[in-house]
């Protein structure tokens, strides 16, 4: 009788596996891939200093960049191209700045909010109506008395995380 049960749970598995085999669009992210095959992710400049009150990182476009295409490449079963992709993410950080948020009973400050900002414009080849080009924003909030550089690397994976699943959203969510 045990065994009876093993092989009907193994050819229950196994034609669950098939089942989900023969979903070739789907996904365990809900992303809407629709016929694309790859995506392209464009160099995201930093243009943060045309901001008033922002500061240029070095190595935040390069490290925004490579997040993006990241989240997307784990999400998905696209292909990463240099070129001619399917799906097109382009922009630029267009604001990365400290203010001031919280402050103590003799006016000094007590908690700094740090801000990012991209644009984003998005490009699907194979399903025109679903391009856009949007601004998305997102902040780390932080002790006061914490320099900058000390917070930033947790600064920077709490943003680009939020920043990148909102863009993958917009642009593959199907919800």
């Amino acid at each position: 009788m045990n065994t009876i049960r093993k092989n009907i749970l193994k050819s229950g598995l196994l034609g669950f596996v098939f089942l989900l085999q023969g979903c070739g669009a789907y996904n365990f992210s809900g992303a809407d891939i629709g016929t694309a095959e790859s995506f392209q992710v464009n160099f995201f400049q930093n243009y943060a200093d045309q901001t008033p009150g922002s500061i240029i990182v070095p190595g935040l476009d390069r490290d925004f960049t490579l997040a993006l295409q990241d989240l997307i490449n784990d999400l998905t079963s696209l292909s990463l191209t240099g070129s001619n992709g399917d799906l097109l993410y382009e922009g630029e950080i267009v604001e990365y700045k400290v203010v001031p948020m919280t402050a103590t009973a003799d006016q000094r400050t007590s908690q700094n909010r740090l801000t990012m900002s991209v644009n984003v414009r998005f490009y699907n080849t194979t399903k025109e109506d679903a391009d856009f080009e949007k601004r998305f924003s997102f902040f780390y909030d932080f002790d006061a008395a914490a320099p900058l550089p000390s917070i930033q690397a947790a600064a920077h994976e709490e943003i680009f995380e939020r920043l990148t699943q909102d863009i993958f959203n917009a642009s593959l969510g199907n919800w």
